[in-house]
């Protein structure tokens, strides 16, 4: 299996209408993306299935990730509900799947061998792992006879992964950063707008730039013309000042977690 190629991708997390979430899924391909993200939590797989059916792109060229539910993650459940998926997107495969969080029904000794079986099998080509921590990330290497391709986790310029980051290299999987806007709170950060206005660029730009130019895959939600406009950090260069700049900013909180009432669907 070749390497996973990741770049820049449209996160999916509350495209909850199935109209908004397929043109916005399919607007995002024909203008350049080649990464979608989705997962049975957010029941769109089906409006995310159509919008890449109705894109120009051919489905060989995009990486389409989605995520097994903290409440599917026994074997069984693994195993039928990762092909439910497959039905829902109206896909025979899908190139990266991950275990959405390591709680409720999930095992490493039971949950991880039925996502290597589900890779044997055709299912998926990449195993994925999110929001994991270091020492439920080591473990997970154990157990698994698949390579971790990806880790995805909240990561943005005042949530930054440090050890997480350091880990994806050693371990050479790919971390993959969800809420790359800190949930909006990064466009109102006064030293990201200063940086944002020497650079002719929006925040959001600065952010998703930051990420890139750390090794972090972004994958950030967007409608309208924020589509497009987020794939200009693909080709932006911001001096090192300014990406030192942010790596000095005041850490804050993460703005997610398992608690949170979206979880509890």
């Amino acid at each position: 299996m070749p390497p996973l190629d990741l770049s820049i991708g449209l996160g999916t997390s509350g495209l909850d209408d199935p109209t908004t979430c397929t043109d916005t899924v399919a607007a995002a391909l024909d203008a350049g993306y080649r990464h979608v993200d989705t997962a049975q939590m957010y029941d769109n797989e089906a409006a995310v299935g159509e919008g890449i059916a109705a894109s120009d792109v051919d489905r060989d060229d995009v990486v389409v990730a989605t995520k097994v539910h903290p409440e599917n993650l026994a074997p069984e459940d693994v195993r039928e509900t990762a092909r439910e998926s497959l039905d829902r997107l109206g896909l025979d495969r899908v190139d990266l799947l991950y275990v959405h969080w390591p709680i409720r029904a999930y095992d490493p000794e039971t949950t991880l061998p039925a996502f290597d079986d589900l890779r044997d099998a055709g299912v998926t080509d990449h195993v994925g792992v999110s929001n994991f921590t270091p020492d439920l990330l080591r473990e997970a290497r154990e157990i698994l006879d698949a390579p971790i391709a990806a880790h995805q986790v909240e990561c943005h310029p005042r949530f930054r992964q440090p050890e997480l980051r350091a880990l994806a290299a050693e371990f050479d999987h790919r971390l993959v950063g969800y809420s790359p806007l800190g949930r909006g709170e990064i466009l109102d950060d006064p030293a990201i707008d200063e940086i944002a206005d020497r650079n002719d660029c929006s925040p959001a730009v600065v952010a998703l730039t930051w990420a890139l130019d750390r090794g972090v895959v972004p994958i950030p939600k967007a409608r309208g013309d924020h589509v497009r406009e987020n794939l200009r950090a693909v080709d932006l260069d911001l001096p090192d000042a300014d990406l030192d700049a942010i790596d000095s900013l005041d850490p804050g909180e993460r703005q997610i977690d398992p608690d949170d009432a979206a979880w509890n669907r």
